[in-house]
């Protein structure tokens, strides 16, 4: 079955090991052997994904990385949802890994690319001709207020996303990668 949540987890860590090498520090997998010609012993393992993540076929079953990364050094499958610290989902060094709830990981994403304000939980409101700020919380949209500004807006967000989410809580500016 392939994985794209998650897998009928199959895939040992003696078998992983066996076939690829990690390197925790940078969160790149090696091929230790050849599943075939295209990806010889000693290539970069995987491929990213239009989602952003990488990738990883292993004995015919498709995995993604950070998962693997997971059970590559802890030698058991995470039990949940694995955060991206740096919300960047090609980073998986182990140090960029956290497990989080879904909440919690939702609390870390960066704003949406197409996000007009340009700020995370604001967004104009015709009607009242204010921008309203928004928090998602347990896949629930809680409202914030109404403000003259979208900076105000996102204020309003920050402040709400620190006190719900803690150390998973992002602003959600999208950095230069």
């Amino acid at each position: 079955m392939s994985q794209a949540g998650k897998p009928s987890i199959t895939l040992t860590v003696e078998r992983l090991r066996e076939v690829l090498d990690y390197d925790p520090s940078t969160g790149v997998f090696i091929w230790l052997i050849s599943p075939a010609a295209r990806a010889p012993v000693g290539a970069v393992a995987g491929c990213p994904k239009p989602d952003g993540y990488r990738q990883i076929q292993v004995d015919g079953v498709n995995y993604r990385a950070h998962r693997l990364a997971w059970l590559w050094v802890h030698g058991v499958w995470p039990s949940g949802v694995l955060d991206h610290k740096d919300g960047y989902r090609d980073n998986n060094a182990i140090n960029n890994l956290r497990p989080a709830t879904l909440s919690q990981n939702g609390g870390n994403m960066r704003r949406h690319r197409d996000n007009v304000s340009g700020f995370k939980g604001a967004c104009f409101e015709k009607r009242s001709r204010k921008w309203r700020g928004t928090i998602v919380i347990n896949g629930k949209q809680r409202h914030l207020g109404l403000f003259a500004t979208a900076e105000e807006a996102h204020a309003a967000y920050v402040r709400a996303a620190i006190e719900t989410f803690g150390e998973f809580a992002s602003d959600g500016a999208i950095t230069a990668e």
